[in-house]
């Protein structure tokens, strides 16, 4: 999106005034808490809302749309059912909602259909209180979207994101059955077929350029205009490498699945490979990135994903005649089976031998 001068005014109104509207409901629910009362409900929640907006003190926020408002009160929900189900066990663990600060860098708001956006002819993207903003389409829409999310990154580049409903996904055949990944930092990824994927090392290339930026930041004066523009430069600096990165995930993921009906990938330690000297080349691979697309494009095209145990030695053992031959050093690149005498490449021999561990046949030695 390419919102004018008026139209980023108006939206940054709408982001600060969605988040008045959180904080303000989370304080009210975290002084009940404190108090011993019993749980506000969101009921009570909208009706105080309505109330505020009549009052001296919060009057501004009739100056917004009130279905970005109802909607961020429907955030502070979701963030407090995904808190209780973490405590239950349901899904991940994770913190109790937190206030929303004015210095983040990243918003949001979302419009649902009953606000009155719409998207006239010419391609524009009309949104209530706010105007027809410029918008440049990555793709056609499939379907009348029924919610529309406008962000605003830390980079102040504006995006809008639709819920739109799909039909059926279109049908792929696979060229072969299987294929194991054996991810990692010389190759990006080592296919059991014996292909190897360079990395291509997004953050390393731009390091210099970053470090430049970097620099001019440090020597402005904090609080000064010219340090948030240099702020901004940063910003898109590694916004440009995210973007990059994305697209080799997207592009490289969405091959595998094309060409494979059952994908098997080690599942790493990424975390605690992020505490080691190895932190800055793990956050360039984006290992978790590509796995969780993997993962979700395989759901959607009907394929079969395994994730395999970290700790299964898939670097000791033999490919050919399965005799686990001990730990090799990093450095050791290529290596002998002591029992049958195979010569083997470490990256594809791993690979060969996480689709097995997968349970999935592995073409390329014959067996099942």
């Amino acid at each position: 999106m390419y919102p004018n001068g008026p139209q980023r005014s108006a939206l940054a109104r709408a982001f600060g005034c969605a988040r008045v509207v959180f904080n303000d409901a989370l304080r009210v629910r975290e002084d009940a808490r404190a108090a011993g009362l019993p749980f506000v409900t969101s009921a009570e929640l909208s009706k105080r809302l309505t109330a505020s907006k009549k009052t001296p003190e919060r009057a501004w926020l009739g100056e917004v749309s009130s279905v970005i408002l109802q909607q961020s009160l429907r955030d502070l929900d979701t963030a407090y059912r995904n808190f209780f189900d973490s405590l239950k066990g349901k899904r991940r663990k994770m913190g109790p909602p937190r206030f929303k600060s004015k210095r983040d860098t990243r918003q949001a708001i979302r419009f649902t259909a009953n606000a009155g956006w719409k998207i006239p002819p010419g391609g524009k993207l009309r949104l209530p209180k706010v105007g027809d903003v410029t918008v440049k389409w990555s793709r056609t829409l499939p379907s009348t979207p029924t919610t529309v999310t406008v962000i605003k990154d830390s980079a102040g580049r504006y995006f809008a994101s639709f819920v739109v409903e799909t039909g059926p996904e279109e049908v792929l055949t696979p060229t072969t059955p299987e294929v194991g990944i054996d991810l990692g930092l010389g190759h990006f990824a080592v296919l059991s077929d014996g292909r190897k994927i360079d990395s291509p090392r997004f953050l390393c290339r731009a390091e210099k350029q970053l470090k430049k930026a970097q620099r001019a930041l440090s020597r402005k004066e904090k609080g000064s205009a010219n340090r948030n523009k240099a702020r901004v430069r940063v910003a898109r600096a590694h916004g440009r490498v995210a973007d990059a990165r994305r697209e080799f995930h997207h592009q490289l993921s969405t091959k595998l699945i094309r060409e494979n009906q059952a994908i098997a990938v080690e599942d790493l330690a990424v975390k605690g490979l992020a505490r080691t000297r190895l932190a800055k080349p793990v956050h360039d691979a984006g290992w978790s990135q590509f796995t969780a697309m993997l993962e979700y494009k395989a759901s959607r095209y009907g394929r079969t994903f395994v994730r395999v145990g970290r700790f299964e030695p898939t670097s000791q053992v033999c490919s050919a005649c399965g005799i686990k031959d001990g730990p090799k050093p990093l450095h050791i690149r290529e290596w002998t089976c002591q029992e049958c005498g195979t010569v083997l490449d470490r990256d594809i021999n791993a690979a060969v031998n996480v689709a097995k561990a997968a349970g999935l046949a592995v073409s390329a030695r014959g067996r099942r």
